[in-house]
């Protein structure tokens, strides 16, 4: 009898599903942060031989619109005819593309350029995450054709899809049965796609093109999405360490030797030296000859290399499990994630800190929000007892400081400083709408993100450059000098929203095109054209000064990107620093010793001294001499344990 129920219970669950699976149209939800942001609607059109897809994908993130229409064209063995998209993929990334697929040959249009391309065994047209319509049908291709190890993809590229297993999820009260399945290749890393056996997607967690995490969900099951991000996290982090480099080691004595040292604490540095490191400690820093190496120590050839404090990103988003190796590979042993799924960098963190993954110590800032139509997430406050129940839940949960978002009331802003406070938390964050820097700050916030928040409470000329003469300009300055507020100037982000999208990349990224191939097509999109770019470039050569400004006025800055070439942006925000007028070492001392001091953490890390962690980078130049140097990252030592760069750029899929 139970068995007849059960195949009763497996009758009803799919119901909903075939239903919409026959239907001409099919809705999917589409969530960031777990915030039900938009849907895609596809609608279904057959004539003889010919199965169309035409979507509608759209979004509104943050009050800005990001629309998509789609259409695909396959026969009726999923075979490819046609792809053609047009419209964003973010915020300020657009994507013009066709292909069009006749024989064994493909004619592509990718923006404003046009060529031929033979089509070579297994191609299936993918031009972005969005939208899912298009990786249902791929998922069913790859069906189709025994599950192939690898599929090319148009316009360049390839996936790998492979099933991961099956789940049961609890669904109204009945199990749901579904496949599991990962696809790399789409996006950077690795998506997780749920399906049913029939091949309806019913959730996809994927990333947008600003890296943030965005979640797809069959419409009648929206309800499970905590579930299913909960699964992805777990997931994620097992099949992360499960590719874990075996040359990964973690010797109990190691001898970096003949390398410089830059001391950090006393902005000077010291040639010819020896690091001995003891179990994740370090435990003397001297001259070559000076110090003794222990017997049967590891030792690690520097000459002609300097030796660095690993460095911290204070402004991280960690959004995928990928993002670990990255930081690690470009030197960063430390990230402040100013913002993320609850579940998910709690799962994160916990499989690091674990062993069962690799990626940087992770120090959280939770983010709250209100409510509005520009509202990021879910976790929002509209009242003092909201405030007081966000705060006392991310404490309760290892955050170590609180972020405030860009719709929080302004009243309400006093009442997380006050709660957060009083746990002995510190407050960062947007500058809410409505409010200036410096009522934020009077209202109780220790730290402010972006420099553009400091831009706009100074004096502005016609061109929308800052007047730094101005009396209010000085003003603001003295401000924040005055409450000791601590900014996170994130230039990067800047000069990548505001770059001529016809200009060289590499200028900005050297090592653009080791990128991942689905990275590059993102961030080759983003800026302006060349009309805005000159008409914003006082804006920004403003924002570049003011972090010259902030420093001569000794106002505490510490490095963070928020989000943008993962790993490598901490080395362009470096970079920027130094055009902006500050000398290598001081650039060099935001990204170690400040935000460790920030943080109250200065006693364990950010600096070489003995009896701090052993979080320390190898690279092979002088960054003092040129800052660009720091980028030649050789060795990564993160509490002892030897990373080697390169291997952990290749886990994640970088070419070098």
């Amino acid at each position: 009898m139970k068995k007849y129920i059960l195949l009763i219970n497996l009758s009803l669950c799919f119901l909903a599903v075939n239903a919409q699976k026959r239907a001409d149209s099919v809705t999917f939800l589409l969530h960031k942060f777990e915030q039900h942001i938009g849907k895609e609607t596809y609608y279904i059109n057959r004539s003889a031989n010919v199965i169309t897809y035409n979507a509608n994908f759209k979004f509104v993130d943050r009050g800005s619109a990001v629309p998509l229409k789609a259409e695909l064209a396959v026969t009726s063995a999923f075979e490819p005819l046609r792809l053609v998209l047009k419209g964003n993929v973010a915020r300020s990334a657009t994507i013009n593309d066709s292909i069009s697929i006749k024989g064994n040959e493909a004619v592509i249009r990718v923006n404003d350029s046009t060529y031929t391309k033979k089509l070579a065994p297994l191609t299936f047209p993918v031009a972005s995450y969005a939208p899912g319509i298009v990786q249902q049908v791929l998922l069913q291709y790859w069906k189709n054709h025994r599950q192939p190890a690898s599929i090319n993809t148009l316009p360049n590229g390839s996936v790998q899809i492979k099933k991961d297993g099956e789940d049961a999820i609890t669904f109204n009260g009945k199990t749901l049965m579904l496949d599991r399945y990962t696809i790399g290749g789409v996006i950077w890393g690795n998506e997780i796609l749920w399906a049913t056996h029939e091949g309806q997607l019913i959730c996809l967690i994927t990333n947008d093109a600003e890296a943030d995490k965005l979640e797809m969900m069959l419409e009648p099951y929206e309800s499970l999405l905590p579930t299913f991000i909960a699964k992805a996290a777990t997931y994620g982090m097992d099949l992360f360490a499960k590719a874990t480099p075996k040359t990964t080691t973690a010797d109990k004595i190691i001898a970096i030797t003949g390398g410089t040292v830059i001391d950090v604490v006393n902005s000077k540095p010291i040639p010819n030296s020896v690091v001995i490191i003891e179990n994740g400690v370090i435990k003397k820093v001297g001259k070559v000859g000076e110090v003794k190496i222990p017997a049967g120590a590891k030792i690690i050839d520097a000459k002609g290399k300097t030796i660095l404090p690993g460095l911290w990103d204070m402004h991280a988003h960690f959004e995928q499990v990928e993002w670990g190796p990255a930081y690690l590979a470009a030197g960063v042993t430390t990230v402040r994630d100013c913002g993320n799924e609850f579940g998910f960098i709690n799962s994160v963190q916990s499989a690091i800190d674990g062993g069962n993954g690799i990626g940087p110590k992770i120090l959280k800032a939770g983010i709250i929000d209100g409510k509005g139509a520009f509202a990021l997430g879910i976790i929002q406050a509209d009242t003092k007892e909201e405030a007081i129940k966000e705060v006392d839940r991310y404490k309760d949960n290892g955050f170590v400081q609180i972020k405030i978002y860009s719709s929080v009331k302004p009243a309400i802003v006093k009442a997380i400083c006050d709660e957060a406070h009083r746990l002995g938390l510190t407050v960062t964050g947007h500058i809410p709408q409505g409010m200036t820097l410096q009522a934020g700050v009077d209202s109780g916030m220790d730290m402010v993100n972006h420099v553009q928040y400091v831009y706009s409470i100074m004096k502005r000329n016609k061109d929308r450059s800052i007047n730094f003469e101005d009396s209010i300009s000085i003003a603001a300055i003295k401000f924040i000098k005055q409450h000791n507020v601590v900014i996170d100037p994130t230039l990067g982000v800047f000069e990548m929203v505001f770059r001529n999208v016809k200009d060289d990349i590499t200028i900005m990224e050297p090592a653009f095109y080791s990128l991942p191939l689905p990275l590059q097509a993102i961030f080759k999109n983003t800026g302006d054209e060349p009309d805005i770019a000159v008409k914003v470039k006082p804006i920004y050569d403003s924002m570049v000064k003011i972090v010259k400004v902030l420093y001569d006025a000794d106002i505490t800055i510490v490095a963070g990107t928020d989000q943008g070439f993962p790993g490598y942006s901490l080395d362009r925000e470096l970079e920027l620093y130094v055009q902006a007028g500050l000398t290598p070492m001081q650039a060099i001392k935001t990204a170690t010793i400040t935000p460790a001091g920030v943080m109250k953490m200065d006693k364990e890390t950010g600096s070489l001294e003995a009896g701090k962690n052993a979080d320390i980078i190898i690279v092979d130049g002088d960054p003092l001499n040129n800052i660009r140097d720091i980028r030649k990252v050789t060795t990564v030592i993160k509490g002892g344990r030897i990373y080697d760069p390169v291997k952990l750029h290749h886990l994640v899929g970088f070419s070098k």
